[in-house]
């Protein structure tokens, strides 16, 4: 196994009082595959990425867990050691191009530098790979390009080079923090087969957040649902469609516009998620679910795993006490016409 995370806890410490933004989160992804983590925002995706990186910003830190990355725990790592691994072994592609990439330095000086810190190459060679790098996500007049300053570059082409600098040194694992965000439809789709592309290339593991579930469709292999820091569901990506256990991930997945409904306005999850800082008892989602039993109001739900590698906190399912179904059979009966699961799961299903 690439990375494993195990019992991951994030804790801020505000002057208001603590709070978790990550809260037992466990998974794992293996090389040549996609994990795609979603959820709404705030639910705790981009600290669990920061985590796996140790990039977590203060007043935050990680409180306990294990991150378990090529057989070595990166949280029992000094200093050193970790940057050796960050940028080299394991690399991210942060969620804004534009505050990413420093305004004062041209993409050649940006993408060289990270090329240079992790070999002992000459300042002609690192440019000659920056320059392969360009070409190798698409960037059209690289020779040109390389010498322009981010400002100079519109926000598809900026997003190329920070998956170009995330990928100049042959990493292992890439981390994709909403990689098409504020990108037009066209151009989100092409980073995506941009990133599905290098994947298969290079054989790397990937995490993948999002908010886009069509995304999720098409490029990934695994799904872990997050709510309040605390991973829902998780499953194999057409698993999870055809069969969405937990009422958040099913409110999700029916929130997705459809060719073949004709609808006045599309299905939402009603409510907020709660205040980190007032967190209610039982289960986090009780106040917007509406499969809400008094139950769900007092004890937190555990994970029950059911067949074909499925998981779920949800009282409705065992709520961790069994793994046999608990108070529901784990039909796929949540979907409440919604969803029906008929859809093809793009490349996930190895049919692309």
């Amino acid at each position: 196994m690439l990375l494993q995370v195990k019992n991951l806890a994030v804790k801020f410490r505000l002057k208001r009082g603590e709070i978790y933004a990550v809260n037992g989160a466990s998974f794992s992804v293996d090389k040549g595959r996609t994990l795609a983590i979603v959820g709404e925002s705030g639910s705790g995706k981009s600290v669990t990425a920061l985590s796996v990186m140790r990039l977590v910003p203060s007043p935050g830190g990680i409180e306990s867990g294990e991150i378990v990355f090529n057989g070595k725990n990166l949280l029992e790592l000094p200093d050193a050691k970790m940057q050796a691994i960050r940028g080299n072994e394991l690399s991210m592609i942060f969620q804004e191009p534009m505050t990413s990439l420093n305004p004062v330095y041209t993409i050649e000086f940006q993408i060289s530098e990270a090329i240079r810190r992790h070999s002992d190459i000459s300042r002609q060679a690192a440019a000659e790979k920056v320059l392969d790098m360009l070409r190798l996500v698409g960037i059209p007049s690289p020779e040109k390009r390389m010498k322009s300053y981010p400002h100079e570059m519109s926000g598809g082409m900026r997003q190329r080079v920070m998956i170009a600098m995330a990928l100049s040194c042959d990493p292992d694992m890439l981390i994709a923090d909403e990689p098409t965000t504020a990108l037009d439809v066209t151009i989100q789709a092409q980073i995506i087969d941009l990133l599905y592309k290098l994947r298969e290339r290079y054989n790397m593991g990937m995490i993948l957040i999002t908010h886009d579930l069509g995304i999720v469709a098409e490029v990934a292999d695994d799904v872990v649902v997050m709510y309040c820091g605390k991973i829902v569901e998780r499953a194999p990506v057409r698993e999870l469609f055809k069969n969405p256990m937990h009422p958040y991930t099913a409110g999700l997945i029916g929130s997705i516009p459809r060719m073949d409904q004709d609808l006045a306005r599309l299905p939402m999850i009603r409510g907020m998620a709660p205040n980190p800082l007032m967190m209610p008892p039982g289960c986090p989602f009780s106040s917007r679910c509406e499969h809400c039993m008094p139950v769900c109001l007092l004890r937190e739900p555990g994970a029950s795993a059911f067949p074909g590698e499925h998981e779920v906190s949800c009282h409705l399912h065992g709520g961790g006490l069994s793994g046999d179904g608990g108070l529901c059979d784990g039909s796929g009966d949540l979907r409440g016409g919604l969803h029906d699961g008929s859809q093809e799961v793009g490349r996930a299903s190895g049919d692309a």
